[in-house]
């Protein structure tokens, strides 16, 4: 007769800054903290938020929001994503404040798993440097550009300063502002930005200029294209 044994239940450790862990490790311990807000892995380094203060992270964040909503609206098949968990590869999963894709019926190089996470490089990713700048131009600037993020912008909300980035034969080079301080996608046609307003909080003129965008034959064309593409 064999002795009954005694089944010792199984603790998973608490997510914790600076865990080197594995992705499948990072998201076992990140699902069993359902609590939890943000919690980023980054060549293969755990990275937790600390809470977020209102203007140096979110309300402009919620610009971001506002301005990149807007043009999903008026451009199909694309869609914005406000904080979404990123499978990239095995070291790294973050969590970016805003992304902006492509359907994949349509081209797009990204996917949702059976579990409902994006896989893959999303085309467009943006993230507010309050307290994050030297993590999102550093590491996570070099993991975007490795994993093929084809642009990244970056609003260091404390320096008043917005980088804008565009993959270029594997390297990231920087969108510049033209006369007027307008950057112009070169991913998305029509996704034009006017840097003083958004850093004055001038929304409204944020939006004309961005109105301005749909105007243009790039623009006009780029819907054409994607709404040549069969409904699934």
């Amino acid at each position: 007769m064999i002795a009954p044994t005694n089944s010792i239940p199984t603790i998973i450790p608490p997510l914790e800054n600076g865990d080197l862990l594995t992705r499948d490790e990072f998201e076992r311990r990140y699902t069993a903290m359902p609590n939890l807000k943000k919690a980023e892995l980054i060549e293969g380094i755990v990275y937790m938020a600390s809470p977020l203060r209102f203007e140096p992270h979110a309300e402009p964040h919620a610009r971001l929001i506002t301005w990149l909503g807007f043009y999903a609206a008026f451009t199909p098949n694309t869609h914005i994503g406000d904080t979404p968990t990123v499978r990239l590869d095995l070291d790294n999963e973050p969590q970016p404040d805003v992304v902006l894709l492509i359907d994949a019926k349509c081209g797009g190089q990204t996917r949702l798993s059976n579990d409902g996470y994006i896989e893959g490089a999303p085309e467009f990713v943006a993230e507010i440097s309050a307290s994050t700048a030297t993590i999102d131009l550093r590491d996570k600037k070099r993991v975007y550009c490795r994993n093929g993020v084809k642009e990244y912008l970056v609003w260091q909300v404390i320096n008043r300063r917005i980088d804008w980035f565009y993959l270029q034969d594997g390297e990231y080079i920087s969108l510049i502002s033209d006369a007027e301080d307008v950057i112009r996608s070169q991913v998305f046609p029509g996704l034009w930005l006017s840097v003083s307003a958004l850093l004055a909080g001038d929304m409204p003129q944020v939006i004309a200029t961005l109105q301005a965008g749909f105007s243009s034959t790039l623009h006009q064309q780029f819907v054409q294209h994607l709404t040549a593409f069969p409904k699934s």
